[in-house]
């Protein structure tokens, strides 16, 4: 078995590869905003917590992005304030309030999920809640 050389890198990991999958199969529109949403969403909470944790004026100034991009999409009406929430959280929460925010956001958006893309996101939920990874 040959031996890997030693400038070669690792393959990059992509996390919430079934989010992205969601939003490229969907069709235009409801489900496809909603699946680029959540992963717009994922990726905030993944970034604001843990050992790669983003500083917090660099998690400020996403968070503002975010929520005039979820303003500017065309989103179900009960899903505005989760992911807005979210965004706040994501500033300057605590990785408990983000896990509280991301459950509203998947509590609204859980019809429009497939089951592999709702599970990406429990297990976000665990991981800043310190039950899992």
């Amino acid at each position: 078995m040959p031996t890997r050389p030693t400038y070669t890198l690792d393959a990059p990991a992509f996390r919430f590869r079934a989010l992205a999958a969601l939003a490229g199969r969907a069709p235009l529109g409801g489900q496809r905003e909603v699946a680029l949403a959540c992963f717009m969403a994922a990726r905030l909470a993944a970034a604001s917590a843990g050992a790669h944790a983003l500083p917090q004026p660099v998690r400020q100034s996403r968070a503002t992005g975010a929520r005039a991009w979820f303003a500017s999409i065309a989103l179900p009406a009960n899903t505005r304030i989760p992911l807005t929430r979210l965004a706040d959280a994501t500033a300057s929460g605590s990785p408990s309030t983000i896990a509280e925010a991301l459950t509203h956001v998947i509590a609204v958006t859980a019809h429009h999920l497939d089951a592999a893309a709702h599970s990406e996101i429990e297990r976000l939920i665990a991981e800043l809640r310190g039950t899992g990874k």
